[in-house]
């Protein structure tokens, strides 16, 4: 009796011990399908040139102040933060995009997310830093930094930046990890971003330049 006993005993433990570990295993992150980026500048390496010309032949004409912008409805819609990303302190640009960037930046955000929860990472939203440049943005602009472009995408209405160094946590109720309190590194989350922007990139729906300087990836709808 005592024999079979331990062996029960024993038995349970054992069960419990691989269950534990597939839950483990169930729960961890699974970066498998992650591509490997081994040079992002080389990767997202589309000319300032192609994005003006894209922007250019999908865009508006530029405005030279936020109160002309915001006659432009049905050309141009307004971009908020919400669930999805999050919307700097815009000082160099104003928060509106045509229909098709705007659309562009709501399924890079979605995608993000989606992945995330694939890949079963802790759940982090992106932070749009730079969107819509008023002709006075560049003028200010251009009075700091004497080689700021005159031209740029930004001008049209198709073009805004999205962090990779900053990213926002989602409360603990959207976690996708296993434990509440853990975090993904900007790192992961960047490279998982990365991917997103190359799926669409290929889905020729954009165009994506990788920023040093500036923290962020350029992107100009198509």
């Amino acid at each position: 009796m005592r024999y079979h006993s331990a062996c029960k005993g024993l038995l349970f433990c054992v069960i419990a011990l691989l269950c534990s570990c597939q839950d483990d295993a169930e729960k961890s992150p699974d970066t498998s399908s992650l591509y490997a980026f081994s040079h992002y500048g080389k990767t997202f390496s589309d000319l300032n040139d192609t994005h003006l010309s894209a922007a250019q032949s999908i865009g508006i004409e530029p405005v030279s102040s936020r109160e002309e912008a915001k006659k432009l409805k049905g050309k141009l819609e307004e971009v908020k933060s919400n669930t999805y990303y999050q919307i700097d302190d815009l000082t160099h640009s104003i928060p509106f995009l045509v229909p098709k960037a705007k659309e562009l930046l709501d399924d890079i955000a979605k995608n993000m997310l989606d992945s995330l929860e694939n890949k079963r990472i802790p759940a982090y939203t992106i932070n749009v830093t730079s969107i819509t440049r008023t002709q006075e943005d560049i003028k200010s602009l251009q009075r700091k930094n004497g080689n700021s472009s005159s031209n740029s995408a930004h001008l049209y209405g198709t073009t805004f930046d999205v962090s990779y160094v900053r990213f926002n946590q989602k409360p603990s109720g959207s976690w996708f990890g296993p434990k509440k309190s853990e975090e993904a590194s900007t790192a992961l989350l960047k490279s998982v971003l990365a991917q997103v922007l190359y799926d669409l990139r290929k889905e020729d729906r954009c165009y994506v330049r990788y920023e040093v300087k500036q923290g962020c990836f350029h992107i100009t709808a198509r």
